[in-house]
């Protein structure tokens, strides 16, 4: 990718370092309260890390296929490695230590965080290359509104949609119906089919910063913080009529979380492509191997948690042996858990970077 910018190199590898973080405590019993997820309406800190990694797939997309032409070569690599992200996802979500290797076909799980990535990746890379950016907008404009529509006009068996969670709620019912048992939970999930259509607009309005990004506009930092500060407040007057809800990734929260986005990435743009502060190399190194990082660190985690140490797992028992202490909390023994997993693999990046490894999903 000619003419990278730094801010965007960053803003990835430091989402993905937070994926990490948010994903490995040393218990889930014991974690500080910005490090969950929200339980069902409303966001957290951690609420924002995923939709950030698909803003800023979006972002890239403008880097990647900008000077490309919308051919059958281009959607044979376009849809290489969305077939590879999917694939990715669908393996750790089947995946066992015991004999043939692979859980029973009733409990795998059919979507996921890997899959949502390839998915939304797919059809933001071809929106992209076939449509302007009004058009773009206008595309973005209708999922979200005909979103909210579905979601609380259409009743669920002749009952009156909810957004709570139960069985009348639109995205839940579908998920159930489509997928069975096939989901993260007996009734809904969280990546589930019908929040797909919002999650795509995540990555669209990434594709806007990058157009902005990559334009000739003068003050690139205030456009960001303006468009950031409009969605943020758009996003929470809808949370209103619409609630702000990561697991149904509803139009409010589309619009908050991509406006912290812009916000976050205006403040890095401004100090390492304006100012020439350098900072952040660490993230670079793991934005550089994203994906693999990520499988890596998801992959590594469920096996030390299959893998048995007396009554425990491996997990549990060097959390419990090298981390738990009398003279501090659970919930600090469990973040430096997971500070320590985070550090382990930002060397592994960096070990990689510097080696010109560099691994394309």
């Amino acid at each position: 990718m000619k003419d990278r910018i730094l801010s965007v190199d960053i803003f990835r590898g430091a989402t993905i370092v937070l994926m990490i973080l948010v994903n490995t405590p040393g218990t889930w019993s014991a974690v500080y309260a910005p490090f969950l997820h929200a339980k069902w309406h409303g966001y957290t800190p951690t609420d924002l890390v995923f939709p950030f990694f698909l803003f800023i797939v979006g972002t890239s997309i403008v880097f990647a296929y900008k000077n490309k032409v919308a051919d059958s070569n281009t959607y044979k690599k376009i849809t290489i490695r969305t077939l590879k992200l999917i694939g990715l996802g669908l393996f750790l979500g089947a995946f066992t230590l015991s004999f043939p290797f692979f859980k029973d076909f009733a409990d795998i799980r059919f979507p996921g965080v890997l899959q949502r990535i390839g998915v939304v990746f797919f059809f933001a890379s071809i929106l992209f290359l076939n449509f302007n950016w009004k058009t773009l907008v206008g595309i973005a404009i209708f999922f979200l509104i005909g979103y909210w529509v579905l979601m609380t006009i259409i009743p669920v068996e002749g009952v009156e949609s909810t957004l709570d969670r139960a069985p009348n709620n639109l995205a839940n019912w579908l998920d159930v119906k489509v997928f069975g048992t096939h989901n993260y939970k007996a009734d809904y999930d969280p990546e589930g089919l019908l929040s797909t259509i919002p999650s795509i607009v995540s990555s669209l309005l990434g594709i806007f910063t990058g157009l902005i990004l990559t334009s000739k506009q003068e003050k690139k930092t205030r456009i960001l913080i303006g468009v950031g500060g409009a969605m943020l407040i758009i996003g929470h007057v809808w949370d209103i009529f619409f609630p702000i809800n990561k697991a149904l990734w509803t139009s409010s929260f589309v619009l908050v979380t991509a406006g912290w986005a812009n916000l976050v990435l205006a403040l890095i743009y401004y100090l390492t492509d304006v100012k020439g502060i350098q900072f952040g190399s660490i993230f670079r190194y793991a934005g550089a191997n994203a994906i693999v990082v990520y499988f890596l660190s998801s992959f590594i985690s469920k096996i030390m948690g299959m893998i048995k140490v007396g009554d425990t797992s491996l997990h549990g028992w060097l959390f419990n042996t090298v981390y738990v202490h009398d003279f501090m909390s659970m919930q600090l023994s469990s973040l430096l858990y997971g500070l320590t997993v985070v550090t382990f693999y930002c060397l592994l990046a960096y070990i990689l970077y510097q080696r010109r490894l560099f691994f394309k999903v």
